[in-house]
C-alpha cells in the first residue's frame, strides 16, 4: 500500500527558483511511480505556476511563493500561492493566448497547459489578495 505523503516549500519569487520547484515537485512524485510522461507533464504544468506567481502575481518584484504537494493514493495535488497582485477576471486570465504582458512575448498559454496536463485544475484569486493555482494528477492510469 502507498502511504500519503505531504511537502510544504516556501521559497523567494525568483525566476531562478522556478527550476528548484520543478525538480522537487519530480522528486515528490517518484514514490508513486510515475511514467516519464506523466513526470514531465507534471514538471510543465508546476513550471507554469510557478513562473505565473513570479511575474504576474508580484511583477518581478520580491514576494514568497508557497508550493504544497500532496501524494494521496495514486494522485498528487499540486498548490502553488502567491499573495502577490492577483487577478480580478480568472476565467479571462484562463483564455488561451490572454496575457497581461505582451511586451515580454508572454504567449498565454500557461493556464492551457496546466489544464492539458493535468487532470484537474482550480484558480481562486482576487486583486491585492494573491492567487492560488490548485492542480491535481492520478498517476498510472
Amino acid at each position: 500500500m502507498i502511504e500519503n505523503n505531504n511537502v510544504e516549500l516556501l521559497f523567494e519569487a525568483k525566476s531562478e527558483n522556478e527550476a528548484f520547484a520543478r525538480v522537487v515537485a519530480a522528486a515528490f512524485v517518484t514514490y508513486l511511480d510515475p511514467t516519464m510522461e506523466e513526470l514531465q507533464d507534471i514538471k510543465t504544468a508546476v513550471s507554469e505556476a510557478v513562473t505565473n506567481a513570479i511575474v504576474h502575481g508580484y511583477d518581478n518584484g520580491p514576494g514568497k511563493v508557497r508550493m504544497r504537494l500532496k501524494g494521496i493514493q495514486n494522485q498528487v495535488i499540486i498548490e502553488v500561492h502567491d499573495d502577490g497582485l492577483g487577478m480580478e477576471n480568472v476565467a479571462k486570465a484562463m483564455e488561451p493566448l490572454y496575457t497581461t504582458k505582451p511586451e515580454q512575448e508572454r504567449s498565454g498559454m500557461g493556464f492551457s497547459f496546466m489544464e492539458a496536463f493535468m487532470d484537474d485544475l482550480r484558480v481562486a484569486s482576487a486583486p491585492g489578495k494573491g492567487t492560488t493555482v490548485l492542480m491535481r494528477k492520478k498517476i498510472g492510469e
